[in-house]
C-alpha cells in the first residue's frame, strides 16, 4: 500500500512529516494539494479515515474562511464544498496509509498509521 502526503512546501509542518517519513525509509507520493486540490468525495473520504468532522481538517483561521463567509455552524455538505474550491482552507499535512490518515499537528503524528 502507498503512502501519501498532501503537502505544501512552504508550511514548516508539512515539511517536517515529509522528512520524518524519507528518515524512516518511506518515500511517499506526494500531493500538492494547492495545485492538484481533493474533490468533495476525497475530502469526505479523508474525513472518514481522520475520524474528524470537516471543522478537524480546517484552517478556520485561515483568512479565506471569514471572506467566504464560513462560519462553524454550517452544515458539512457545504464546508466540504468550502475545502474543495478554496484548498488552502484544508489543514496540512495529511498523510494516508491504506484506509488509515494522519493529520501531521503535530509532525510526528504520522508516524502512527505507518
Amino acid at each position: 500500500m502507498s503512502i501519501v502526503i498532501w503537502h505544501n512546501p512552504r508550511c514548516s509542518k508539512s515539511r517536517e512529516a515529509l522528512k520524518l517519513l524519507q528518515e524512516r525509509g518511506v518515500d511517499p507520493e506526494v500531493r500538492l494539494y494547492l495545485d492538484n486540490s481533493p474533490d468533495v468525495e476525497e475530502l469526505e473520504a479523508a474525513a472518514k479515515a481522520l475520524g474528524l468532522e470537516p471543522l478537524g481538517m480546517m484552517r478556520t483561521k485561515e483568512k479565506a474562511f471569514a471572506e467566504k463567509g464560513l462560519s462553524k455552524e454550517m452544515q458539512h455538505d457545504l464546508l466540504f464544498a468550502a475545502m474543495a474550491a478554496e484548498p488552502k482552507l484544508i489543514e496540512r499535512p495529511i498523510v494516508f496509509n491504506g484506509d488509515k490518515a494522519a493529520l501531521g499537528r503535530p509532525p510526528e503524528a504520522v508516524l502512527d498509521i505507518l
